[in-house]
């Protein structure tokens, strides 16, 4: 039986309010609060029905950092022994007193909540296809981040399935805020940037396949356009396609502001649910191993998604309006073929000041 959006959001929101409440303060790697966070997230697992898939039991413990928490939906059929993994990084910054918390709600108690709620639609559905591995990691944020004792760095380096039998590595962080001032259309407060499918052909075709009308609009980009934000980049660099899944920075990026009641959880519902559909979608996808091409660019699609939001956003953002005529510009230019080095940069540029506007 389908779970009911008002019953999913209830689940969410308890979980996300406990990973932001004193008990977990900051959740920083190798402190009380870290464990508290880490033991919930083992309990959220178990209570799914998810089987261990850490080197103990739930856990694989990450060496001056602190540990991180693995779980397994079992593969069926001909792809079974193929893997997913479906990644998002628990820890935050911790606090500096009892009146500075940093309660990381958006960073990223939500994409934890959307992970363990993944795991029990993928269960509960029982469908074939390739296992997926759920992993919250630990140690994404500094002075982690992007050093051997970051969790998904640990991760790749020590692997709990065969390396080789990842086909996608999906990544989620900065997914529990609307997009865009109150009052913007759906459109807008709906969106989700899906970044890297051009690594993997034919998983853009995927990405937007697991949309339906009314529910999580994603906006594709490529993953170059910005620097390595996130827990994708060890696979990356081993070789794994991957998707990243993100909201974007917003005002409350890393203040003591991230707070549970500035969560957008009917947007966070849809996500599970748009989610669900796109893991299914890989799950089953015939080709094994997944192709992967880590030079390949997608100038068309981060400027179709550009100038998509870009006019939506017009009618109440002047600094949007203005940018419509420089993006279509840049657009007739990838139309026609690889956009060049100095016009990338401009794009990046673009980028930076739409997530700006959006914030």
């Amino acid at each position: 039986m389908q779970t009911r959006p008002s019953e999913r959001r209830a689940r969410i929101e308890a979980l996300v309010r406990y990973l932001c409440s004193p008990e977990c303060a900051g959740r920083a790697p190798g402190t009380p609060q870290g464990v508290a966070a880490r033991t919930r997230i083992v309990d959220e697992f178990r209570a799914i029905g998810a089987r261990p898939g850490g080197t103990d039991g739930y856990l694989q413990p990450v060496p001056d950092c602190g540990a991180n928490v693995l779980a397994e939906v079992p593969g069926a059929g001909p792809l079974g022994e193929r893997t997913i993994v479906v990644a998002a990084h628990y820890d935050h910054l911790g606090s500096l007193s009892e009146d500075a918390v940093f309660w990381g709600a958006d960073d990223n108690a939500a994409a934890v909540a959307i992970l363990v709620e993944l795991g029990r639609d993928l269960l509960a559905r029982g469908r074939s296809g390739r296992r997926v591995v759920l992993a919250a990691y630990d140690g994404e944020e500094p002075p982690h981040f992007l050093h051997g004792t970051m969790g998904s760095m640990h991760h790749v380096a020590h692997p709990t399935v065969p390396l080789a039998s990842i086909d996608m590595m999906l990544c989620m962080d900065l997914c529990g805020h609307a997009l865009g001032p109150v009052g913007c259309p759906s459109e807008v407060r709906d969106s989700l940037f899906v970044l890297g499918a051009e690594l993997s052909p034919g998983t853009g075709d995927l990405v937007e396949d697991a949309a339906i009308a009314g529910g999580i609009y994603p906006r594709r980009a490529d993953l170059d356009v910005l620097p390595p934000l996130s827990d994708y980049h060890a696979f990356r660099k081993a070789g794994v396609p991957v998707l990243f899944l993100s909201c974007g920075r917003w005002e409350h990026y890393r203040q003591p502001t991230d707070t549970p009641d500035r969560l957008d959880y009917d947007k966070i519902v849809a996500t599970v649910d748009y989610l669900a559909r796109l893991v299914q979608l890989l799950r089953e996808r015939p080709d094994a191993p997944a192709p992967f091409d880590t030079a390949a660019r997608d100038d068309v699609a981060t400027l179709a998604s550009l100038r998509t939001l870009a006019r939506h956003l017009a009618p109440r953002l002047p600094v949007a309006s203005l940018a419509v005529a420089e993006l279509d510009a840049l657009a007739a230019a990838a139309a026609r073929g690889p956009l060049s080095h100095q016009q990338r940069q401009q794009l990046s540029w673009m980028v930076a000041g739409l997530e700006d506007a959006l914030s």
